[in-house]
């Protein structure tokens, strides 16, 4: 029987032709980005590595490279979407009400 082919052929990868768009601290953030890539029909795979840096395990996000500048965009459109909507909640929380803004004896 034969297999339908994927839209793209992106099926056809294999793991050593991936290649690492991103790094973060934890295996949530990592997943959250692996579902965004895969939502946007970018194969994406995780994996743990230790951090000489901070001698600690940071986790890779690996894509195919042909689909390595597309994944780049898909992450930092999400990045600046999220930042919006911490300015948003950090400007919610920085208006008061009450006291004397709605005083009823200055109508």
């Amino acid at each position: 029987m034969n297999k339908h082919p994927r839209k793209g052929n992106k099926g056809n990868t294999r793991l050593k032709e991936y290649v690492v768009v991103a790094f973060v601290d934890d295996l949530e953030q990592a997943r959250e980005y692996e579902t965004l890539l895969r939502l946007n029909d970018i194969p994406a795979v995780i994996r743990e590595q230790l951090d000489s840096g901070t001698d600690g395990k940071a986790v890779a996000i690996l894509v195919p490279e042909d689909f390595l500048d597309e994944a780049h965009v898909v992450i930092e459109s999400q990045d600046a979407y999220d930042d919006l909507c911490d300015y948003a909640m950090d400007d919610e929380e920085d208006l008061e009400f009450g006291g004397d803004l709605l005083d009823d004896d200055e109508f």
